[in-house]
């Protein structure tokens, strides 16, 4: 027999994660999405290959989200990577570890797993109510827009899990921020986080090399230093190595106004041996030869070597300096990408505002989850294990605070 009536707003994977907790405790639950259909997001995010969670251990694992990784770890710890593999066993989902310790189903693909989690929820009587939007606060409970018209719910608890403001054709527009704040709550403003940024190319690099990948570098900001690839897109630069890097540099554009990423080119030289190399090289060759003979570049990295150094297309710089310049190339950035063309967002409710089971402190019986709180994590497995334990915090807070009253 159901013990209480519980509305979850968001049906992606914090929602549905909770909605799996509340349900499985005996709870009656609603999820109400505002799309035709839930779980958009996490579609897409499998639709190259879904990164559900990476092979770290627990401690390792939790330095993963910055400043927020202290408020973090709790529900984090509550369900590890390890606990994030085995769930997605229990629904017939077997996993593997790829490069970089990243998580994949053996099936790449992330439908198989929603279908089978959600046939779970059925099962335990969670009731989806698709192309239902919130639209706020109500003295009596919250109001929601359905296609049959506006309707009020007054439930014994709720959970807010609408996601951000990136993909918000998928239904994270972050519409929530302005009635959240207009309800006295406070919430930090949504930032692009896992994005691209402008470079002001040259129109003929931009032509020429739009779409092209820059393979096997190293990057540096103040994240660290990390090896990887990204693409040249005609904007700027996009892609994995970018993403990892992303907070530091959005983070010092706000700050100084000026940011860079810093590239490595050769990676498996060091400069003392590029130096070398290139010196060997006949001073009367092109500089083009000389890079590809002495350095190893060509296509684009060479490409963007003279890009952003017009002194290296000039040939004037002696070996030792045009080494140095290869591994530690200066690509200035202007500006982050807009933010609904990021994977992820930073920002939302402030930490103050949520007690330990993710409950509003101001508002007893109203729990958020997800990337409506102010964190943000590096993509992919990262981003989706930290929504799914928050979801499973915040259900778990809810059955507490509902077997207290």
């Amino acid at each position: 027999m159901a013990q209480n009536s519980i509305a979850i707003i968001g049906g992606g994977p914090a929602g549905l994660m909770a909605a799996e907790v509340l349900s499985a405790a005996g709870h009656a639950v609603t999820v109400y999405d505002q799309m035709p259909s839930v779980g958009r997001k996490f579609l897409l995010a499998g639709k190259s290959g879904l990164n559900i969670t990476y092979a770290e251990d627990p401690e390792t694992f939790a330095t993963r989200f910055g400043a927020a990784a202290p408020r973090l770890k709790r529900a984090l710890d509550g369900f590890p990577p390890d606990a994030v593999r085995a769930w997605a066993a229990a629904l017939g989902t077997e996993t593997f570890v790829g490069t970089s310790g990243r998580v994949f189903p053996t099936v790449m693909k992330a439908s198989p797993l929603l279908r089978a989690w959600l046939r779970r929820l059925e099962a335990q009587g969670v009731r989806l109510r698709t192309r239902h939007r919130w639209l706020g606060f109500d003295p009596d409970g919250h109001r929601l827009r359905t296609p049959e018209g506006d309707i009020l719910i007054n439930p014994e608890a709720t959970l807010l899990a609408m996601g951000g403001a990136s993909w918000p054709k998928l239904g994270s527009d972050g519409a929530w921020t302005g009635m959240m704040a207009a309800e006295g709550i406070e919430v930090a403003p949504l930032r692009p986080a896992n994005c691209g940024f402008d470079v002001d190319w040259s129109e003929t690099f931009a032509e020429r090399f739009a779409g092209h990948a820059v393979k096997s570098v190293a990057a540096s900001s103040q994240a660290g230093r990390i090896q990887g690839e990204f693409v040249i897109s005609v904007h700027g630069i996009e892609g994995s190595l970018v993403y990892a890097h992303s907070a530091a540099l959005r983070d010092a554009l706000e700050l100084t106004g000026r940011a860079a990423l810093i590239l490595d080119l050769a990676p498996g030289r060091t400069a003392e041996r590029l130096a070398a190399d290139l010196a060997r090289q006949d001073v009367k060759a092109s500089f083009s030869t000389r890079l590809r003979k002495g350095a190893g570049l060509d296509g684009v990295k060479a490409a963007l070597l003279r890009e952003v150094q017009a002194q290296a297309q000039a040939n004037r710089l002696p070996p030792a300096e045009l080494a140095a310049l290869i591994k530690a190339l200066p690509v200035p950035l202007l500006r982050p990408r807009p933010i609904d063309e990021a994977i992820s967002t930073a920002g939302g409710v402030a930490w103050d505002e949520v007690d330990g089971d993710f409950m509003l402190e101001t508002h007893p019986g109203l729990f958020v989850a997800g990337e409506m709180i102010d964190w943000e994590a590096p993509t992919g497995g990262y981003l989706l294990t930290a929504c799914m334990a928050t979801g499973r915090a915040a259900g778990q807070g809810i059955d507490r605070w509902l077997s207290g009253r």
